[in-house]
């Protein structure tokens, strides 16, 4: 679902209509700007309307959880998404039109998609498929790394290192053609595994490109072109470069944190183990440093924004703790202890179910299921033997999660869904396979690190396989994504683009 709101231009446009939202229970506004002015008389709306950026959360009373198109909207393009009204009101702002129709499917513009829940927004896919398989609209070879693509509109963004260089380049979604590429220097050296490319999926955020190198250089480009910004080498700023209890600086498989923009910042758990550096948030637009905060060493999990009772939360799950911070200055709001020294590694996100955290890993510390509030933190259980997933995000659905209990590397791990309120496993499928996991149209869409895509229903009673399709060979451990009714999914040699809607 899709949520756009446009306001007659009026004083305080942004302040106006944050009021207007906390009139609905459970909706928060998280962040909100002015994007531009469209006329919409073609819609029956004769006016100049201020466009206004808006990321909702919506609780139980709208079942969804809406987000607006994070682009720039101008034009015919604004035009389109008004034909969408679904009802409009009026209120004190002025004429206000509340869009929240289905869209045509949606983009995926950073890690996890729109929300980075994992959850694909407007998207169909058919139960039944073909003998001829999913058809692939192209595949190119592609470098080194582990990192996802990232979709907007007709444009997918691929990170990946080519030789002595991490390449940032611009794919046309119809035909895999290039349509831009930038180069930067790529200096990472593994220690722990057979690879040397970005490990972080590109994060797209209006007319910009930001990525995040596998040594820890930050950078933003224009969407347009490709034209270079900014550039920060965070991990040589901040890092300490001192093993920690064996572990390399960079972490066992490099730096792999993928950043989240909130409001004018974007924020990175960058690791700088010295001069309270752990967590810094850097001006989009310029890159200079607008805050840092703790002393934590990173992960491979990315943030999560949340908002409760008017209080946002910024939740990191760090090498050694869970924490939220205050995305305004990084003051500190709670921890707890989650990790363990030695070779592991926490790399699935932080999950939250309305005023609950659920986190999850493997090797031994298992998950943990915590009740959140505006400045402390409760553990409700903690446990190895409910769902504990090596680097894989759990999908929530309907207050259930989804996920992988076990390790890639180890045995046989299990497909499960649980109940995190009663701490129950519902459905355990045994043997499944290690996997990524996607929610789209009601199905659950795993991406097996063998290959395999496996379609199944989103029902906490029982196991429902709906489809399954070795897609792609070799190993596909990077993130895959779901735009438009493609799929793509990449190993160590090649990024393929599937059609899921085809008959």
């Amino acid at each position: 679902m899709r949520l756009l709101i446009t306001v007659a231009s009026k004083p305080k446009p942004k302040q106006q209509i944050i009021a207007l939202l906390r009139r609905y229970r459970r909706v928060t506004a998280q962040s909100c700007r002015d994007i531009g002015v469209s006329t919409f008389a073609a819609v029956g709306l004769p006016i100049r309307a201020k466009l206004v950026h808006i990321s909702i959360v919506a609780g139980k009373r709208f079942g969804y959880v809406f987000e607006m198109l994070s682009r720039r909207f101008r034009g015919a393009m604004a035009i389109r998404v008004q034909k969408r009204i679904v009802f409009e009101f009026c209120t004190f702002v002025g004429l206000v039109s509340l869009h929240c129709g289905p869209s045509v499917a949606g983009d995926w513009p950073q890690i996890l998609g729109p929300m980075r829940t994992g959850a694909a927004t407007d998207e169909k896919i058919p139960r039944t498929w073909s003998e001829a398989g999913r058809p692939v609209v192209w595949e190119r070879p592609v470098g080194s790394g582990l990192a996802g693509v990232a979709v907007r509109g007709q444009r997918a963004i691929l990170f990946h290192r080519d030789q002595d260089q991490e390449v940032v380049e611009a794919i046309d979604v119809g035909s895999g053609k290039t349509e831009w590429k930038t180069k930067y220097p790529a200096k990472y050296v593994p220690s722990y595994i057979n690879d040397n490319g970005p490990r972080c999926v590109p994060l797209i955020h209006g007319d910009h490109v930001y990525v995040y190198g596998a040594l820890g250089d930050l950078r933003c480009l224009q969407f347009a072109d490709g034209a270079r910004l900014w550039e920060r080498a965070a991990f040589e700023d901040y890092n300490s470069k001192r093993s920690f209890r064996g572990e390399p600086p960079e972490g066992y498989f490099g730096i792999g944190t993928s950043p989240i923009v909130v409001g004018e910042n974007i924020v990175v758990n960058v690791g700088g183990d010295e001069n309270q550096a752990g967590v810094v948030a850097f001006d989009r637009s310029t890159g200079k440093t607008a805050w840092k905060a703790t002393s934590e060493r990173a992960s491979y999990s990315a943030p999560m924004l949340t908002t409760l009772n008017d209080v946002r939360h910024l939740v990191f799950a760090t090498r050694l703790h869970v924490l939220s911070l205050n995305p305004e200055n990084g003051q500190e709001r709670f921890r707890f202890p989650f990790g363990n020294p030695g070779p592991n590694v926490t790399g699935a996100n932080p999950v939250i179910l309305d005023d609950h955290l659920f986190i999850t890993a493997s090797y031994g510390f298992g998950a943990v299921f915590a009740r959140m509030a505006a400045d402390n933190v409760h553990i409700e259980w903690s446990s190895d033997e409910i769902l504990s997933s090596q680097y894989t995000t759990c999908i929530a659905h309907d207050g259930k999660l989804y996920g992988i209990h076990g390790r890639q590397d180890q045995g046989f791990p299990a497909l499960r869904c649980i109940d995190p309120t009663t701490k129950k496993v519902l459905w355990s499928e045994e043997n499944f396979g290690y996997a990524t996991l996607i929610k789209a149209d009601g199905l659950l869409l795993a991406m097996k690190t063998d290959g395999e895509l496996v379609l199944s229903e989103l029902d906490p009673t029982k196991y429902v396989e709906v489809a399954r399709e070795r897609i792609i060979g070799g190993t596909a451990r990077a993130l895959p994504a779901l735009s438009n009714g493609k799929f793509y999914v990449r190993n160590e040699r090649v990024l393929k683009c599937i059609d899921l809607n085809a008959n």
